[in-house]
């Protein structure tokens, strides 16, 4: 029987999923019934949170996308990470998720970030995600 993943393990494997751009292998690393909770609500479960990554790859896929990771700390079935991201749509100035890892599949995640939308060449908005 093959052991089950380290929250360590699931974290590189979804980074590297989610920059490859691969929603299947992103989605692999949820489990079934599992939930994201950002300032908009609450997504449970695969359908939900497979929704809001397609738009999130759609976005990071466009050329000149940068994704800096600033801070990642695991302990246990915990792991938080800290980053900033520039695309052509926003500019993400301070982000942050919490994962919980249970058997080796992300069973809870909370998302926020400071985002600036890019409007008409150096116009902005700014959003609170």
């Amino acid at each position: 029987m093959k052991a089950k993943k380290s929250t360590q393990e699931v974290l590189e494997h979804h980074q590297k999923a989610l920059k490859q751009g691969d929603i299947n292998e992103v989605m692999f690393d949820y489990a079934p019934g599992a939930v994201l909770f950002t300032k908009d609500g609450l997504r449970k479960g695969s359908d939900a949170i497979r929704h809001m990554f397609g738009t999130f790859i759609a976005e990071f896929a466009k050329p000149g996308t940068t994704l800096n990771r600033q801070q990642q700390l695991v302990d246990g079935d915990y792991a938080y990470v800290v980053w900033t991201a520039e695309t052509t749509d926003n500019v993400y100035e301070m982000a942050t998720d919490t994962f919980v890892v249970r058997g080796g599949k992300i069973v809870a995640q909370t998302f926020t970030a400071k985002i600036t939308r890019r409007v008409n060449k150096g116009k902005a908005i700014n959003s609170q995600l």
